[in-house]
C-alpha cells in the first residue's frame, strides 16, 4: 500500500536525485538533506544508502524512522523503514534502468548500500 499520489511517483521516477533529511535526535529537526538516488518499484519509493549502514543518513532514519524528502522543488513528511530483501532484485533492476551506464550502479547494487535499502512512505 502505498501512500505516494500518481503525480508523486512520477516527480520521483522522473528526476535523477531526491534529497532525504531524517530527524535529528530531538524528533523535530531536520538533519541536513543529503542526496540520493530514489527508485519507484510495484508503487512504493525506495533508496539505498551508497556508504551502507554506516552511512549518517541512514543511521538516523533508521532511529528516527521519519523526517522530510524533497523531490522537484517539492518537501515530502515521510517515515523510513528498512525495505528487506523481497523486493532487492527489482530494485537492482530498477537502478540499471533509471541510472543506465552510470558508473555508481554496480556500487549502488553491492552488498553494503543493499543492506541499507530504504522504504519511504508519506506520513
Amino acid at each position: 500500500m502505498s501512500s505516494w499520489s500518481e503525480d508523486d511517483l512520477r516527480a520521483i521516477a522522473e528526476n535523477d536525485d531526491l534529497f532525504v533529511s531524517p530527524f535529528r535526535e530531538d524528533g523535530t529537526t531536520y538533519g541536513t538533506a543529503t542526496r540520493t538516488w530514489a527508485l519507484v518499484v510495484e508503487g512504493d519509493v525506495y533508496v539505498r544508502a551508497a556508504n551502507g549502514q554506516e552511512s549518517r543518513w541512514y543511521r538516523a532514519a533508521m532511529s528516527q524512522k521519519a523526517g522530510r524528502v524533497r523531490v522537484a522543488g517539492e518537501n515530502y513528511e515521510v517515515t523510513f523503514e528498512s525495505a528487506g530483501d523481497e523486493v532487492s532484485d527489482a530494485i537492482d533492476a530498477a537502478y540499471e534502468a533509471k541510472y543506465r551506464g552510470s558508473s555508481a550502479v554496480p556500487v549502488m547494487q553491492g552488498d553494503g548500500p543493499k543492506s541499507a535499502t530504504v522504504r519511504i512512505s508519506r506520513r
